[in-house]
């Protein structure tokens, strides 16, 4: 494609509506694959929205991504709103959605529906998404019911990294594939508008996608879900701990920094920055002025 048609293509898909969550299951029915990233800043948002990505994740993610935690557990609901406003001004078309943070909605439903209205009321977004199945119907329910749109996420959950013994894939027996189904179907009951599957077996998200009248939003879970979505840190190299497998680099942006960093610090200290051009000009008349005042009060 050519530079012209690319910027043309781009500027299209910065003019569309609105997505929201008719939008992704239209897709699903029309067999349209829904786009998803994360973002938790303004001007990744607003890049992120001029290029047509239909729906932008404020991740819990940014615990371990943009403040440095070991996981995303110490994430609060303060972190996440701070976060979350950040990118519902930058971002006008997607759908965003707010990750609930790790015990936002596990001690009572009614906490869980508060919380959960303060990411629409406060943080900007159209929807949020929390994780787990059998032990959070009812506060899917609720919030549900309360007119706030829920996304699910099933399989690897991070928020459980401590439960499922670490970063692991999930549903790899028989026993597993069939609880992870069972649990698809509980979500989909429950009211959710759409479900993230993670780091599961390609052959069973396929399966589950093909089960499910909502849509499905895969990481790790191969080409057969509904949508797809990438930590955006991971899609660009800027994260330097470690890349899980199933994530493709589309930059490597963390090098790029390396080496700006480093140029930076070199031409300073070798007085090349600022060179003339960066710097601000006086004219000579008014400098020689400036020192004649000078030089006469002494």
């Amino acid at each position: 494609m050519s530079t012209i048609s690319t910027l043309q293509a781009s500027l299209l898909r910065s003019q569309q509506l609105k997505v929201t969550t008719r939008t992704f299951h239209q897709k699903k029915k029309d067999r349209q694959p829904i786009s998803m990233l994360t973002a938790y800043d303004y001007p990744t948002a607003l890049s992120m929205d001029r290029a047509g990505v239909d729906s932008i994740l404020v991740g819990d993610s940014l615990g371990m991504v943009v403040l440095g935690y070991e996981n995303t557990l110490p994430v609060t609901m303060e972190d996440m709103l701070h976060h979350c406003k950040a990118v519902a001004r930058g971002a006008k078309s997607a759908l965003l959605i707010g990750d609930m943070p790790f015990m936002s909605y596990q001690v009572s439903t009614q906490e869980a529906v508060r919380n959960a209205g303060r990411f629409l009321q406060e943080g900007g977004m159209d929807a949020v998404k929390l994780e787990g199945a059998r032990d959070r119907l009812d506060a899917i329910r609720s919030i549900v019911g309360a007119g706030i749109p829920v996304m699910g996420h099933l399989g690897l959950t991070p928020q459980s990294v401590h439960q499922l013994g670490g970063f692991r894939a999930q549903g790899k027996s028989a026993s597993a594939a069939k609880n992870l189904l069972d649990e698809a179907y509980q979500l989909q009951e429950a009211g959710c508008f759409s479900l993230v599957l993670e780091s599961v077996p390609a052959k069973l998200a396929e399966y589950i996608s093909q089960e499910l009248v909502i849509p499905t939003i895969g990481i790790g879970a191969g080409v057969g879900c509904d949508g797809q979505v990438l930590v955006t840190h991971d899609l660009l190299g800027l994260f330097d701990r470690f890349t899980p497998r199933f994530v493709k680099k589309y930059a490597d942006l963390y090098g790029e920094l390396d080496r700006a960093f480093s140029e930076y610090i070199d031409e300073v200290e070798s007085h090349t920055f600022p060179a003339e051009e960066h710097s601000v000009t006086m004219n000579d008349s008014e400098w020689e002025a400036f020192l004649s005042s000078v030089n006469s009060e002494q």
